[in-house]
């Protein structure tokens, strides 16, 4: 196995372990949204608020999680079309000896027009993926609004009753 391979296989595990924290927070969240009732229920306002701050704490941080997961497998997928390339390029190698005469014959202007299209495209494609990185990055939230909590709160409180 070779180097990139290895780093492949570390970056789609550390994807699925963000993926398994979105997760694991999306739980959490629904804890905590169940012990907003109760101590809504016990009239105990504070606590309940508390509890609000920890469950949209959670969901943002549950968010976030995904959002790292969908940059690593992004990242995944470069480094998997970095691997298939270098081994099409050994594969292309020794293939490259027996199309010298073949290449002779052949029209080189078709090719050459043929491999700057292919170029272009793959130009596109990263220009593409770094605009939705940057997008992803920018929306990136670390803190609890206090609107995000007012709201939770009335909710859990209009379903205690």
């Amino acid at each position: 196995m070779s180097s990139m391979e290895k780093h492949l296989f570390n970056l789609k595990f550390a994807a699925k372990e963000l993926h398994r924290s979105a997760k694991k927070c999306e739980k959490e969240e629904k804890l905590e949204k169940a012990k907003i009732k109760k101590a809504i229920q016990k009239g105990n306002t504070e606590v309940a608020k508390i509890h609000a701050e920890n469950a949209i704490r959670q969901k943002n941080q549950g968010v976030n999680f995904l959002r790292m997961s969908a940059r690593v497998d992004a990242v995944a997928a470069r480094v998997q079309s970095a691997v298939t390339m270098n081994k099409v390029t050994k594969s292309m190698a020794g293939v490259v000896k027996s199309m010298d005469a073949t290449l002779r014959s052949m029209n080189l202007e078709k090719i050459s027009a043929l491999m700057d299209k292919f170029e272009h495209q793959f130009e596109t494609l990263d220009v593409q993926t770094q605009q939705m990185d940057d997008t992803m990055s920018n929306t990136t939230t670390l803190t609890t609004p206090q609107g995000q909590v007012d709201s939770l709160l009335q909710e859990m409180a209009d379903e205690a009753g």
